[in-house]
């Protein structure tokens, strides 16, 4: 253990801060002279206890002083012992008891050590009844059993008392270890040596511990009114509210109290009143109190009474022998009281005599509990003097025995102070206590950090909470529990009369409690002896208000055994200290002898301390036992003077809020409430107001805390943490509300209502008022006074100001700090002015509507409405006005007002017109010849011009026009001109377009420009884009359909008020039109899907529209027929060759006219039956014509009839003859294809579109830069107006927005980025490429899927393909003007030569570059194509593919060497053995699946591939692994030849077992590369396709 060593004062440093200053009270004649005791560190905190004490120092340091009885030793406070244990622990916090000590750590461990005789130490390493002392600090662990695994706890603050300690979880819940009631535990066993829970506080917030000798304090947070499941903020609580219950602050008061609570703190209900409880009343003076004795009486008076009890209870006694016994005890101990109390001892001393006695913890209660318990309490009274002998006993405990016993079984009806009653009625307690149990639910909890606190802390905002209530258990005999008696409470119970009155501290003496609240009040109960209550009465059983001077705010408190400290704002920026307690004075023989029992002088009323004046800036108090102490701060470059002065101006004014809401606002609300005298407007904005001052007075009363709390801590306290910096926005916000409530309320006239119906709640209003207002007194006017209350608070914002700029100077120029400050300092200045400037407004507003009232004036006053400037002196006119009119002009802050024909002398207005200033555009029109001052003003629907009179009316006009104009956009309104382009509302009136309709959105220079939404009143809605005033751009246009009470939409582009480009139409009878419009009507490409089915539509149209009908190549889908047409339209009919196909198989291709068959034609059946003939009808025939059936036979004549009902037919009937020549002509007329749209014309409306969204009119006739453009611009849109696009889409469309090199001449090394370019165009449909590749998929698939799957369409499919590819290939070539023609090389010497593949139909490969549409576009599109496509080759392959597939599965039944050998497939070819994970495996003649299985593996990934050169690869692959797997027992020579290769390449085939092989074979050969048809690839097909043949045709034999 280390002595604290002193320097000698010259050489050690001064601290700057937490200068420690140490004084003895009420034990000295002469005034107290406090001791400074110099520290080379600063003191962060002092713990007092009875004749000991503890310091905590910078750097986590404990310090002890006093009586250290555990150790034996006695160190003064100038030299303290350093305690070496709980170096390196970093303690943050020291409290002291009775006789114990306690430090709490940063980690939140609890460290105690010193008498140990009650278990208040809890249970150390020896964990025995013997531990009467704890030398050394030794951690105490709080563990929650109750979590699931059990946790420690992580403790936030701690508190002790004699023979108890409490800790405050981070949790907010509290734990005790100790003995006596003031544990507040429900149990029966003491000393409790481990902390347990205190259950009856469970599930409430304790923000703050004190702790008495016997008794405890809480404040715990205040639960919600409403609900206790569900919290709201209490900011938001308190806007929630009605404007009467938020300015009262507290719950209207219930009309009778039916709840009673007995001395555990449970509650009672209805019973026998008290008058019938067998109990003797007292004959004392003091108030009558129900159940209770007055314990320091005249010996006579207690021996009878004690008497009186024994006879009126010994009948009933189990023991009267013990109950005698104790009545004899509490006899003798009374009449020694009464003794010692003529003496000056220790006024703690005095009182424990009634103290001791209230409380079930007694020596013999605690018999009573658990009677074999060795623990009995102990007494330092030997060693020293003044220290209190074990408890003694009481009435009460007689009482408490007897009630044991069953005795007293009735209840008390009134367990409260019945002089009280009214006060305690006025508030009602949110958190009632309830029944104690003996576990909270089971739940898990995390450790959370941070610094205990004295308040509830707002999770939102940080500040602390005023909404709180103090809660008190333990021994009350001298009424230091505050429930208006003198019982013992067992367990917590909230003290109603301090709910609602914001206590934000409390604090312990030995026997009488403190309560400090938000509005500097210092409430005081309990032992009074020596007037340290600060009032007369004693004892004081409810909290009382001490009384202060006028002028003295409280803002610290402190307890000690007989006395207590006050520290408050003066006059001055220093803080002040008053003491309540103890006064000794000299007094002369004769004062002796007239009085020998006179007891010592005690102050009446709390008195300064003189002294405090020379401690520089006091930051906090401590008491304990008979000491004090306090901690000063230096005012190093004003840092702490300047902090002091901010807390106490904002302590000082929120007292004056605090005092106007009651005296005013309360009384005012409540009789607005109950009889409205305002009227119906002025109403509102009063209520309005009443909000906003609540929610001004909220806010300042927790700032206010919060920086008395920053106060206490401001050694470890960062500047930046201040909530005038953290809370700016906050703090403006909560001002701005405010003023601008008090304005309008003024613009009403509010102020004049307010001042006569204050006359009738305050009396004499002019003196009331003057007493409220802060502001100069000479203040005569009535309104005046009004106006200077309501807007006084205004004037904190330069106070802030003010205080912020203090600040600065403590700070460099460019250290984080004071940017900080600066940066707030000027934000809240700014504000300052602008609200001042406000006031002036709303003065000059209500003046100018004084004088001008009238029922038009009336209509356009509007609460928010201020006046800027008039022009009624003719400042200001209309150009080109008439010689008899008058033209009067008024500027509002949100509208122009323009009144004709007005006499503004007599407030006549005959015509007036408003502008909103959202929608103004002013301009300065320059002086010409003229001399005219002017200035035009642009409305939507008309522009005027002003003419001032003067150069300066035209600034002054000008400058305030465009400052409010751009104040009304939410600009800063500095004056300089507002911006042409803005977003603004505006309803139009004129006659046009926009008739009555309301506008929301972007405006240029008057005109609607830019993302807007229009809405007319017939229900009609646009919302897109506008340009010069008409819709333009991309937008969507909701058109309600009376008809049929469901509106019409549209989605798309739109140009100069029409519909125009690429969209979507929804009809409301269900049709759906998506495709291109030109001025409104339907043209271009498009489809229009019509009907109400449930996943189809009976009809779905897709092709060219021309003017808003079908005209040119088109594909109609009609499901409710079966029918599919493709052919050529004219003005909504079917007209010209086409193509229809039934769902039943029917083919039909030849000529419409007017909407129906007419003329030659070829009808196909299902059966391959053909008919060409001349039609009339739709399937109606009439003429010559020719039919040839399925086995070749023919009838060649005339036909008559319908198809399907049946054909009349005069004809010659041919057989088939194979042995005559082929009749050519026959075949002609019956050729596929002669009566078919040519594929190259068919889809040339997609194209056309394609090339307009380039921006070419013409096919490859526009500007190449000119395209590139619209892509990137087209792309960024939809980046920017596309917010559902994913990553990677998003992704894609960031790389197209470059443009690449498209001018340069296309090479190898570069043809690769163009692929690339493409491949990623193609897949997004905001590319134009993309958009088309995207709708000839479409167009594909609604042509050849549904009830166009007829394989007689193959032919027309392949020819469509190759088709798109042509037609794609020129748009692409546009862009890259450097490809070459279709099937073009690109020539370029290569760099390094190509591998050479070793097959024996090539040698060397080229190096050249053959490009073709196929090549380059064909994998892009066809991948999308191909299963239509192929359904189509299936389908025509059917018949074949089944024959395949099944010698297929016969041969496939063979082994591998017997297929081999039937295959005629040479011996030396055949595999011996086969590698099976790494291990050669020979191959019998069972063997199956076994040979060649790469190659097999290989060739079946055929069927995975969608292009022609993807399948040409697979099969290259494959003969490379089959040559693989041959070569090794071949020479290095070897080449195949056909006699070798085909049997063998066949045996490939029959094992890959690949489905619909033949339609595999013909998409090939219908869409390889010419290029390479003829080359080694060419070679490889064909000897696939010849193995398919040859399966195809293997005999079944």
């Amino acid at each position: 253990m280390d002595t604290f060593e002193e320097s000698p004062e010259d050489d050690r440093p001064l601290p700057e801060r937490g200068l420690l200053h140490i004084w003895q009270t009420g034990n000295t004649s002469e005034p107290p002279e406090p001791e400074r005791i110099l520290f080379s560190k600063a003191v962060l905190q002092v713990a007092l206890g009875e004749h000991h004490g503890l310091l905590l120092t910078e750097g986590g340091q404990v310090y002890s002083f006093g009586e250290l009885l555990w150790r034996g030793l006695s160190v003064p406070v100038t030299a303290p012992v350093l305690e070496v244990s709980l170096q390196g622990r970093m303690v943050v916090r020291v409290v002291s008891g009775g006789f114990h000590c306690g430090a709490l750590s940063e980690e939140g461990n609890v460290y105690m050590w010193g008498e140990n005789t009650a278990g208040q130490c809890g249970l150390t390493d020896r964990g025995t009844a013997t531990n009467v002392s704890v030398a050394e600090p030794y951690p105490v662990t709080v563990v929650d059993g109750e979590a699931v695994p059990p946790a420690a706890v992580r403790v936030m603050d701690l508190a002790c008392g004699r023979e108890h300690t409490l800790a405050l979880s981070s949790q907010s819940e509290l734990w005790a270890w100790g003995s006596g009631c003031q544990l507040g535990l429900v149990t029966n066993t003491f000393p409790v040596w481990r902390p347990q829970k205190v259950e009856h506080l469970a599930g409430k917030h304790v923000t703050q511990i004190a702790c008495g000798a016997y008794h405890s304090l809480a404040l715990v947070r205040a639960l919600p009114q409403h609900n206790n499941n569900k919290q709201k903020p209490p900011e938001k609580e308190e806007r929630g509210r009605s404007p009467r219950h938020s300015l009262t602050g507290k719950e209207q008061p219930p009309a009778t109290e039916d709840t009673h609570y007995c001395p555990l703190g449970v509650e009672l209900t209805d019973g026998p009143s008290a008058e019938s409880s067998p109990r003797i009343r007292s004959t004392s003076k003091r108030p009558q109190q129900r159940g209770r004795r007055n314990l320091i009486v005249d010996p006579v008076i207690t021996a009878e009474r004690s008497k009186t009890s024994h006879h009126a209870l010994s009948s009933g006694l189990p023991d009267e022998f013990e109950l005698h016994s104790i009545l004899q005890k509490l006899n003798e101990h009374s009449i020694e009281a009464h003794h010692n109390s003529s003496g000056l001892g220790d006024t703690d001393s005095q009182s424990s005599h009634t103290s001791d006695g209230s409380c079930v913890s007694s020596d013999v209660l605690t018999s009573s509990y658990k009677s074999d318990s060795p623990i009995r309490n102990q007494s330092y009274s030997s060693s020293v003097p003044g220290c209190l002998s074990s408890s003694p006993l009481c009435l009460d405990e007689v009482n408490v025995l007897v009630e044991r016993s069953g005795l007293l079984g009735k209840k008390s009806s009134s367990l409260t102070d019945i002089s009280k009653k009214w006060k305690l009625g006025s508030s009602s307690r949110r958190s009632t206590p309830g029944t104690p149990v003996h576990g909270s639910p089971h739940r898990r909890r995390t450790s959370a950090s941070g610094s205990s606190t004295s308040a509830p802390k707002d999770p939102g905002e940080g500040m602390p909470l005023l909404e709180t209530e103090v809660w008190s258990w333990g021994r009350g005999s001298e009424g230091q529990l505050g429930h208006g008696d003198q019982l013992a409470r067992l367990q917590p119970l909230c003290i109603k009369s301090l709910t609602g009155e914001e206590v934000i501290k409390v604090a312990a003496g030995s026997h009488h409690s403190l309560a400090i609240t938000a509005q500097c009040q210092v409430y005081s109960w309990g032992s009074n002896m020596c007037g340290q209550l600060g009032h007369i009465n004693n004892p004081v059983t409810v909290p009382q208000e001490t009384k202060l001077s006028d002028g003295l705010r409280v803002w610290d408190v402190a307890a000690g055994q007989s006395h207590s400290l006050l520290l408050a704002d003066g006059d001055c920026v220093q803080p002040v200290m008053l003491y309540c307690g103890q006064q000794q004075e000299r007094r002369s023989l004769r004062d002796e002898r007239r009085s020998p029992n006179r007891a010592e002088k005690y102050t009446v009323r709390p008195t300064l301390l003189p002294f405090c004046i020379e401690m520089i800036y006091i930051s906090s108090v401590s008491s304990g036992g008979p000491r004090c102490a306090l901690l000063a701060d230096r005012n190093i470059m004003g840092y702490i003077s300047a902090l002091h002065e901010l807390a106490s101006r904002e302590r000082r004014f929120y007292c004056w809020l605090s005092n106007i809401r009651k005296k005013l606002f309360t009384p005012l609300s409540s009789k607005e409430s109950g009889c409205p005298s305002f009227g119906e407007s002025c109403s509102h904005l009063f209520f309005s107001l009443c909000e906003s001052f609540v929610r001004l007075s909220l806010l300042i009363g927790r700032h206010s805390v919060s920086l008395t709390y920053f106060l206490h801590k401001v050694q470890s306290q960062d500047v930046t943490s201040l909530h005038l910096l953290t809370h700016t926005d906050r703090f403006l916000d909560v001002y701005e509300q405010y003023c601008s409530s008090v304005g309008d309320f003024q613009v009403m006239g509010g102020f004049q209502l307010l001042l006569k119906l204050s006359q009738e709640c305050l009396g004499s209003q002019k003196t009331k008022l003057h007493q409220l207002c802060e502001s100069d007194p000479s203040i005569s006017s009535d309104g005046d006074v009004v106006s200077d209350l309501l807007y006084w608070p205004l004037h904190q914002l330069h106070q802030y100001s003010q205080a912020l700029l203090k600040l600065t100077a403590c700070y460099d120029v460019l250290a984080e700090e004071y940017q900080s400050l600066y940066q707030s300092c000027d934000q809240y200045e700014t504000l300052y002015m602008s609200l001042l400037k406000r006031k002036k407004e709303a003065e000059a507003t209500f003046h100018f509507w004084k004088n001008h009232s009238g029922k038009i004036t009336e209509a356009l006053r509007l609460p928010r409405r201020r006046m800027i400037c008039e022009s009624s002196n003719r400042s200001l006119t209309l150009q080109n006005a008439g010689r008899f009119t008058n033209h009067w002009f008024i500027l509002f802050n949100d509208v122009l007002v323009h009144t004709q024909g007005a006499i503004p002398s007599q407030s006549f207005f005959s015509t007036h017109h408003i502008y909103s200033l959202t929608c103004l555009w002013v301009k300065p029109i320059p002086e010409n010849d003229s001399g005219l001052y002017a200035i035009k003003v642009t409305c939507p629907e008309e522009s005027f011009t002003l003419v001032a009179s003067t150069p300066q009316e035209k600034n002054k006009w000008l400058h305030c026009l465009n400052q409010e104009v751009d104040r009304a956009l939410g600009g800063g309104g500095h004056g300089s001109a507002a911006a042409m382009s803005r977003l603004a509302t505006y309803s139009f009136t004129g006659e046009g377009r926009f008739k009555d309709a309301h506008y929301s959105g972007a405006w240029l220079a008057g005109r609607v420009h830019g993302r807007g939404t229009m809405k007319w009143p017939d229900g009609r809605t646009y919302t897109g884009n506008f340009k010069n005033g008409l819709e333009d751009g991309l937008g969507e246009c909701i058109i309600p359909n009376k008809l049929l009470s469901k509106p019409d939409s549209y989605h798309g582009n739109w140009k100069e008020g029409k519909i125009h480009g690429f969209g979507k139409y929804i009809y409301a009878n269900g049709e759906v039109y998506e495709g291109c419009f030109s001025d409104g009507q339907k043209h271009g490409y498009g489809m229009m899907s019509s009907g109400k089915l449930t996943r189809s539509s009976s009809s779905v149209f897709i092709g060219q529209w021309v003017n808003d009908k079908k005209t040119g190549y088109g594909v109609c889908d009609d499901i409710t027929r079966g029918e599919k047409y493709m052919g050529q339209w004219l003005d909504d009919q079917r007209h010209g060759t086409a193509i229809v196909v039934t769902q039943h198989g029917v083919y039909f291709e030849g000529n419409f006219k007017e909407h129906k068959m007419n003329g030659p034609g070829l009808l196909v059946s299902e059966d391959d039956t053909v008919l060409h003939a001349e039609f009339s009808d739709d399937w109606v025939v009439n003429g010559k014509g020719v039919l040839c059936l399925a086995n070749g036979d023919c009838l060649d004549g005339m036909f008559t009839g319908e198809w399907s009902a049946g054909l009349k037919v005069v004809a010659t009937y041919t057989k088939q003859n194979l042995d005559e020549p082929e009749n050519k002509e026959r075949n002609k007329l019956l050729r596929f294809g002669q009566y078919v749209v040519d594929a190259h014309q068919r889809w040339r409306c997609v194209f056309d579109e394609c090339w307009t969204r380039l921006g070419c009119h013409v096919a490859g006739g526009g500007d190449r830069t000119a395209a590139w453009e619209n892509i990137a611009v087209n792309i960024t849109k939809a980046c920017r107006q596309s917010p559902d696009l994913s990553k990677s889409q998003r992704k894609v469309l960031e790389s197209l927005e470059l443009i690449p090199q498209y001018g340069a001449p296309v090479t190898i090394s570069n043809y690769d980025s163009v692929r690339r370019y493409l491949t990623k165009a193609c897949e997004t449909p905001f590319h134009p490429l993309g958009w088309l590749v995207e709708t000839l998929v479409t167009v594909y698939r609604m042509t050849y899927i549904g009830v166009g799957s007829n394989h007689r369409l193959l032919r027309e499919a392949v020819q469509e393909v190759q088709a798109y590819l042509t037609h794609f290939y020129s748009v692409v070539r546009f862009l890259f003007p450097g490809l070459p023609d279709d099937g073009g090389v690109i020539p370029e010497t290569p760099v390094t030569p190509s591998k050479t593949r070793h097959f024996s139909f090539s040698s060397e490969q080229s190096c050249v570059v053959v490009v073709s549409c196929s090549s380059l576009l064909l994998p892009l599109l066809l991948p999308r194509l191909y299963p239509p496509l192929f359904t189509l080759y299936c389908l025509r392959e059917e018949q074949e593919e089944a024959q395949y597939w099944e010698h297929v599965i016969r041969l496939n039944k063979q082994p591998d060497q017997s297929l081999l050998n039937f295959l005629g497939v040479q011996e030396k070819f055949w595999p011996s053995s086969v590698s099976v994970l790494g291990e050669q495996m020979q191959i019998v003649s069972s063997s199956k699946d076994a040979c060649f299985v790469s190659a097999v593996e290989t060739l079946q990934q055929i069927s995975t591939t969608f292009t022609p050169s993807d399948k040409l690869l697979v099969i290259q692959k494959t003969f490379e692994e089959l040559t693989l797997e041959i070569k090794p027992t071949m020479n290095s020579n070897f080449l195949w030849c056909m006699d070798d290769l085909l049997p063998l390449f066949l045996y490939i085939v029959l094992r890959a077992r690949i489905r619909n092989l033949g339609a595999e074979v013909s998409l090939i050969e219908d869409l390889m590369d010419p290029n390479v048809q003829y080359g080694e690839m060419g070679l490889m097909f064909t000897t696939l396709k010849a193995c398919h043949i040859q399966i195809q045709q293997e005999s079944t034999a």
